[in-house]
């Protein structure tokens, strides 16, 4: 299975950038922006950067390695490569990609909240390796995330 990133984002005024996801027959559920690595993304961060400009028309900078979360999925080992960074810009109008091109996949809306522990654990986030591992940190990820442009 191929690895994955996710982006820890926060924005101007230290919020958490979250996906509300709505699918149809399914539950709403909440996760932080990323996605698989393809074999045309040179490194991980590449990876990080191509996904956050794709689903939220994001640039990012103080891109931070935060942890590495393994867990069962479908009959295999999923890996998920985590990393905090802020939010340089963001334009709605440059999201692209089959999440937004096919209406079966739902809607993707972006919510800031903010960096408070019942913010993650009130929420159904998903996957719940990265859910964990942000309920424990949600507070330090200030300190824990690069300041340099």
């Amino acid at each position: 299975m191929r690895p994955s990133v996710r982006g820890v984002l926060l924005d101007d005024d230290e919020r958490l950038v979250l996906f509300r996801r709505t699918v149809p027959g399914r539950d709403v559920y909440w996760s932080v922006p990323g996605g698989h690595v393809e074999p045309e993304d040179g490194s991980l961060v590449g990876t990080l950067r191509r996904e956050l400009l794709e689903e939220l028309g994001a640039t990012v900078f103080g891109v931070t390695p935060l942890i590495t979360v393994s867990y069962a999925w479908k009959d295999a080992v999923k890996t998920q490569h985590v990393f905090g960074c802020r939010l340089a810009s963001m334009d709605p109008e440059l999201r692209h990609g089959p999440e937004f091109e096919d209406p079966s996949r739902g809607v993707y809306e972006v919510v800031r909240v903010p960096l408070d522990r019942a913010e993650i654990t009130t929420r159904h986030l998903v996957p719940e390796a990265v859910a964990d591992y942000l309920s424990s940190a949600i507070t330090h990820l200030p300190r824990l995330i690069g300041q340099d442009a």
